[in-house]
């Protein structure tokens, strides 16, 4: 063999491997990002950001699928006016399918009602949880992103949500109280697990320098007590259009996609789409084995 066709076995060989490793990585498992949204109080607008964040995430080409995991209050369905037939526990003891018990939301979201299911999951056996973990794995094919909206406070349901998903977004509010019940929840994150990364949102803020003073009071305090660093994912003004499209049923960025807080929704999707710092692979199955063993 002279040495032109030698060069050209190589490039061919070389050509050969490329196409390879581009048809593995297509062929590789990507799960959905998980994002968990909790607060350390009710009231701060945690399940109306996570619906407007699901809404501005599907304009940017995100598929997006919302469960509704506050099993005390769960409000997803009330804020967009819409009845969910079936819940997880349906999904558990009446062998209904995933598609049977999503139901879509604005702007093709898919929602899961959590229902009282999750807490089933205690006296499950493991083989019946691992069916489970199978079926609902198919929601990998309806979503690039999963959005858990949690209960508020510390129980111990809220914090198995909080301590399985890759991140977590904490929503509170400039007040006080909201901050130092924010403050507790980070704090009881980092007693069980010091490596997770936490995102702060500051609702109904009057100004900038307010939203910046509320957080810089939590990211200080986490700083000097914890050892731990805050992210400032953003802030959203208090603005008449969020209870408005409250009483409508209809997700503000929706019904008011002008208004200065649908701006700011829009902005921190931005950026956390530009947050390309997750796992993706096996995520969905991780998520679900953690969630069992913190439930029990």
């Amino acid at each position: 063999m002279d040495q032109a066709a030698k060069l050209r076995e190589l490039i061919n060989s070389r050509r050969m491997y490329s196409k390879q490793i581009a048809t593995h990585n297509e062929n590789s498992t990507k799960d959905a990002r998980i994002i968990c949204v909790t607060s350390g109080k009710g009231g701060v607008g945690k399940t109306n950001f996570t619906i407007n964040l699901g809404m501005e995430l599907t304009k940017l080409n995100n598929r997006v699928v919302i469960i509704d995991a506050d099993l005390g209050l769960a409000n997803i369905d009330v804020i967009l006016g819409t009845v969910p037939k079936y819940t997880l526990l349906d999904v558990i003891h009446n062998d209904k399918s995933l598609d049977e018990v999503m139901i879509n939301g604005p702007n093709d979201i898919k929602i899961i009602s959590g229902g009282s299911g999750v807490l089933e999951l205690v006296d499950m056996s493991l083989a019946s949880i691992q069916q489970l973990i199978e079926k609902l794995n198919s929601i990998n094919n309806y979503a690039d992103i999963i959005l858990i909206d949690t209960g508020a406070g510390l129980s111990n349901s809220v914090l198995s949500f909080v301590l399985s998903a890759q991140e977590i977004i904490i929503v509170t509010t400039p007040e006080p109280t909201s901050i130092t019940d924010a403050y507790a929840m980070i704090k009881t994150i980092n007693l069980k697990d010091k490596n997770k990364k936490i995102k702060v949102i500051v609702n109904r803020v009057e100004n900038i320098t307010e939203g910046n003073i509320a957080f810089e009071k939590l990211n200080n305090a986490s700083k000097r007590f914890l050892s731990m660093n805050l992210e400032k994912l953003g802030h959203i003004f208090d603005d008449n259009s969020v209870s408005k499209s409250v009483k409508k049923q209809r997700p503000f960025t929706m019904e008011y996609p002008n208004s200065i807080a649908s701006k700011n929704i829009k902005n921190i999707a931005i950026k956390l789409v530009n947050d390309v710092t997750f796992e993706s692979s096996n995520a969905f199955d991780n998520f679900f084995k953690k969630l069992v063993n913190f439930l029990r």
